[in-house]
């Protein structure tokens, strides 16, 4: 099974501690970055998404309020892409057509038992390559543009 890191700010604490349970039952190691005490959704998302651009951990979960702004701050960092997504089919397509390694979820917006089943239709995703390939290397393409870095992931 994945190692997966999880993180929360305030708002998500509830979620993600529902779904580090969750994850654990169906046997994946959690490398749990807590919830947020005494910290912005920016800081907690930047520390795990770091972990993942470095291959400490194969995925990552962040939630927030609405995974919006976790997505948005895990994407600053070089090699990461980051999804939000509330329904299987995004999730399913996050993994397979744009190679995410990074799930967000919004608290208040997803119920406990929905967010199960994103998780699970996104971690039994693999990315598919083909036609999408092309695509995630224009993607880091982009990232080595901007930031005049190397894109991994």
């Amino acid at each position: 099974m994945a190692i997966i890191s999880v993180g929360a700010d305030d708002a998500g604490a509830p979620l993600k501690e529902h779904l580090v349970t969750y994850l654990r039952e169906h046997g994946h190691e959690v490398k749990d970055y807590g919830n947020g005490e005494g910290e912005d959704y920016p800081d907690v998302a930047e520390k795990v998404a770091e972990g993942v651009a470095r291959g400490e951990t194969d995925r990552a979960l962040l939630v927030c309020g609405t995974g919006l702004g976790m997505a948005i701050t895990a994407n600053k960092v070089p090699g990461v892409r980051a999804a939000t997504a509330h329904d299987a089919y995004s999730a399913e397509r996050a993994r397979k057509s744009n190679d995410a390694q990074v799930l967000t979820m919004g608290a208040r917006v997803i119920a406990p038992q929905a967010a199960e089943l994103v998780l699970e239709h996104w971690l039994e995703s693999e990315f598919q390559g083909g036609g999408s390939a092309p695509k995630v290397e224009k993607m880091n393409a982009v990232e080595e543009r901007h930031l005049g870095g190397s894109a991994t992931g």
